[in-house]
């Protein structure tokens, strides 16, 4: 087993550039520092930092190894609050976590018997998926999720999708829009891996996925763009009811196109329950 100790110099050293500033940021005498590195580097039998009078460098060793120590160093940490504290890490997929989460969390805080504390974390679907099958996370919402025999997951809940337009748009008035005139539109693209590729080829089937303009990286982004006359958009309902509620956009229902957003925690040990959160966000 790695010492968490010896880990935690290691990185301080290769993030600051000096054994004197990883002293410095680490609270301990700098010799201590460098027994620290000493220790690891005989124990893992290789070099991990190189020594000069100008300053030290990580090896090319080193920096191949530092996302595992900061993942042990991290779940280190992790398992040190499962025994003294009181808080969940959850993580949302980027749209979940902005539109959709946020009042769940409040109720869960102001209601739970044992007050705790959610740590969310927001971040693109595949990077949620990362983290909790490296165990940095204890549950997660999901835009989409593929079935693990280490992880139980729910249906969260259906969340319809629309197209967006500005209010000036010909498509403006037009109530509700259908799949046959759906697939003629460009599209804006959001967020890449959110999953909406993957429901947009089973919902058009045969028609053909409809083509793909500008790939502006977020929801926040794509509805600027639609509102400046840019194109139209495919969203989540709820990511755009201020803007509709306000006039700035319109969103046309679409017959049958939805996710289905899953919720996911790691299955517990024995007959415990899932996390505190999980069955908040369950019995909701």
């Amino acid at each position: 087993m790695l010492n968490p100790v010896w880990l935690k110099s290691l990185v301080a050293i290769v993030q600051t550039g000096s054994f004197q500033s990883a002293a410095r940021a680490l609270g301990l005498a700098q010799p201590t520092v460098s027994q620290h590195l000493q220790k690891l580097e005989e124990q893992v039998g290789v070099t991990l930092v190189q020594r000069s009078r100008s300053g030290c460098q990580p090896t090319t060793r080193a920096l191949a190894f530092m996302p595992h120590a900061t993942a042990l160093l991290d779940m280190h940490a992790r398992a040190l609050e499962a025994l003294h504290g009181n808080s969940e890490r959850v993580g949302a997929s980027s749209n979940i976590g902005t539109y959709l989460l946020q009042p769940f969390v409040r109720s869960y805080l102001t209601t739970a018997n044992e007050r705790g504390e959610v740590d969310l974390r927001i971040a693109a679907n595949p990077d949620v998926a990362d983290q909790l099958l490296a165990g940095q996370l204890d549950a997660a919402i999901m835009e989409w999720w593929l079935p693990h025999p280490d992880f139980e997951h729910r249906l969260w809940r259906v969340e319809p999708l629309v197209l967006i337009v500005s209010p000036d748009h010909p498509l403006a008035e037009a109530g509700c829009i259908e799949r046959d005139r759906l697939v003629d539109l460009p599209m804006l693209g959001g967020e890449p891996g959110s999953g909406t590729g993957r429901l947009l080829t089973e919902y058009f089937g045969e028609l053909g996925v409809p083509r793909s303009g500008m790939q502006l990286g977020s929801t926040e982004a794509v509805k600027q763009a639609v509102r400046a006359g840019l194109g139209v958009s495919l969203v989540m309902a709820s990511a755009v009811q201020d803007e509709v509620r306000s006039g700035a956009l319109v969103a046309l229902p679409i017959p049958g196109l939805e996710k289905r957003l899953q919720l996911i925690w790691r299955k517990p040990p024995g007959n415990l329950h899932p996390p505190g959160f999980v069955r908040h966000l369950l019995a909701g």
